[in-house]
């Protein structure tokens, strides 16, 4: 995910103004002397581009539009709001969560008709799944183009846990499967290993749950792990369509009631709860944390560190570890298209055609390669047998750099434009991503080839259960869904009661634990839980008869 560019925060709408520069103050002619169109485009995600790159000039030359890029200023940014107050927008517009506001006021056309007529491409990227762009069943416009992959396969995965290759490498690699088998690894390693080499004392679980990475840390492993679920933020969902507000899940409650035995035995950090996440990623860059319940991207600057320290058995193995044989890990699930947050076209716009075909364009092959591959014989180049590949040179530049994707352009499209997923092939059989199966495999470490060896496969994740071993569901994940004001305000209460809930739960005595949950539930169902779950129920059932017509 882009960082964002932080200002100063903004208290209010006036003094958001200056945020909104250039968003829609209409040129007289939209025409450069170039001949080039110039469309106004706003990405909420976004950071400071000048349309400069290499990657941006050859997007112009192909389809005579150069983009003017606007982004938030502010760590509390209103722009969006702004925008909708003065009635004031730019042609193109990524707004993120904020796009239920920019439909309520009108301000997004529909693009069905755009698409069927100028949008080669991107039926052909959504294929089956285009229809899930729809609105509601009430309103069944096309108001965004996802800004998430289309289809894909899962090469890399963090898992539903994560050891370290020294606890692995000390049991033979063997893949503990239940919460059972991960407690006595990590019990019998603190009792070999109760310090590091330099002294510090070994920790056997930490998290980071004191501020919103309590979701990622505590709440998500908890749905993945108990009840075998993928990522629909805070809900399960069953096989009828119903959902449910997760930690009322009996599985889930037997997995907290393990946390809480893991605290009370020393086993779980007893700063997790209040440990700020620069703690959190101190301890783990210091190599003294067995596990984690956490997603890799949340973690990566500690391994960065734990690696430049020469520390590589201090890193960490994805785990397809759940609460029992029977629940399987749904880590590589293919959940089907996101929707909710994407790209659209603004009322404001006076060349709906003219982006509608750019957006068809990045959604091309030739786009696809483009944004994702850059420029040929430059970032990537085509061998004797029509084979995409990188030199040594750039994989490391990419690797290394962290203004490569600015300077270059390469990837700095792919979000949030439209995109295929990883390992989907083009006509000439390359993968429109660069990563690749081969790939991965070439970037692996000694730690990551010495397990693949051990266990007898290419990938990490070739001991996950596979992608095929699931059916894609008929609704795209829940928690991108754009969801009305009553749902939302109520999930946000239960969300505040859950937090610390469970953490009282799991810090509580272990004969309280099952008093301290039924009283967090009995909290959860007094806030509107019922009703939330109705309300989302309805979403998703409608979302899925839409779908089949």
């Amino acid at each position: 995910m882009w960082k964002k560019r932080i200002g100063v925060v903004v208290l209010g709408v006036s003094l958001a103004a200056a945020a909104l520069a250039g968003c829609g103050n209409k040129k007289e002619s939209d025409i450069g002397e170039d001949g080039v169109l110039e469309l106004e485009f706003f990405n909420k995600d976004g950071e400071e581009c000048l349309w400069d790159d290499p990657v941006a000039q050859a997007l112009t030359e192909a389809t005579g539009v150069r983009l003017k890029i606007d982004y938030p200023v502010a760590s509390q940014d209103l722009t969006v709001a702004l925008m909708i107050a003065e009635q004031n927008f730019p042609d193109l517009i990524y707004a993120k969560g904020d796009a239920a506001s920019l439909i309520d006021a009108g301000a997004l056309i529909d693009m069905t008709d755009l698409i069927e007529e100028y949008g080669p491409n991107i039926k052909k990227m959504y294929g089956d799944e285009l229809s899930k762009l729809k609105y509601s069943e009430e309103d069944p416009s096309i108001y965004q183009l996802s800004s998430y992959a289309v289809g894909g396969t899962k090469y890399e995965h963090s898992g539903n846990a994560q050891i370290q290759w020294a606890v692995l490498k000390e049991n033979d690699y063997q893949v503990p499967q239940t919460l059972d088998e991960l407690e006595t690894m990590i019990k019998d390693y603190m009792a070999a290993h109760p310090t590091t080499d330099e002294g510090l004392s070994t920790i056997g679980i930490t998290l980071s749950a004191a501020d919103w990475r309590w979701m990622i840390t505590l709440g998500n492993p908890a749905g993945y792990i108990a009840d075998g679920q993928p990522d629909n933020g805070q809900w399960l969902v069953d096989e009828n369509f119903n959902a449910t507000y997760k930690f009322s899940s009996d599985k889930e409650r037997e997995y907290f009631r393990w946390l809480n035995r893991m605290y009370n035995e020393g086993i779980l950090d007893p700063e997790f709860a209040t440990q700020t996440h620069e703690d959190y990623i101190a301890k783990i860059s210091s190599g003294r944390v067995l596990c984690l319940f956490d997603t890799d991207w949340d973690y990566m600057d500690a391994e960065r560190v734990l690696k430049a320290d020469g520390k590589l058995d201090k890193t960490y193995a994805p785990l397809p570890v759940t609460i029992s044989e029977e629940v399987k890990c749904p880590a590589l699930m293919y959940q089907g298209l996101v929707t909710g947050q994407g790209v659209g076209i603004t009322t404001a716009c006076k060349h709906p055609v003219e982006a509608i075909k750019f957006l068809d364009y990045i959604c091309s092959d030739e786009g696809q390669v483009l944004v994702n591959w850059g420029i040929k014989d430059v970032n990537y180049f085509v061998d004797e047998n029509g084979r995409r590949y990188r030199t040594e040179e750039e994989i490391a530049e990419a690797n290394s750099n962290k203004e490569y994707k600015r300077t270059t352009g390469v990837g700095f499209y792919s979000y949030p434009f439209p995109t295929y997923g990883i390992g989907v092939e083009d006509p000439t059989g390359n993968t429109y991503t660069t990563a690749s199966r081969e790939a991965v495999m070439n970037e692996y470490d000694e730690e990551e080839k010495a397990a693949c060896k051990a266990w007898g496969v290419d990938l990490l994740v070739d001991i996950f259960p596979q992608a095929d071993e699931f059916e894609v569901p008929e609704f795209s994940p829940v928690w991108a869904y754009i969801k009305p004001a009553e749902l939302d305000d109520i999930g946000n209460k239960l969300d505040e009661v859950a937090w610390s809930g469970l953490i009282t739960c799991i810090i509580g005595k272990q004969e309280a634990f099952d008093a301290n949950y039924d009283a967090m539930i009995a909290s959860l169902e007094s806030t509107g839980m019922s009703r939330a779950e109705e309300i989302l129920t309805g979403m998703i059932k409608e979302r899925v008869a839409l779908v089949e017509e």
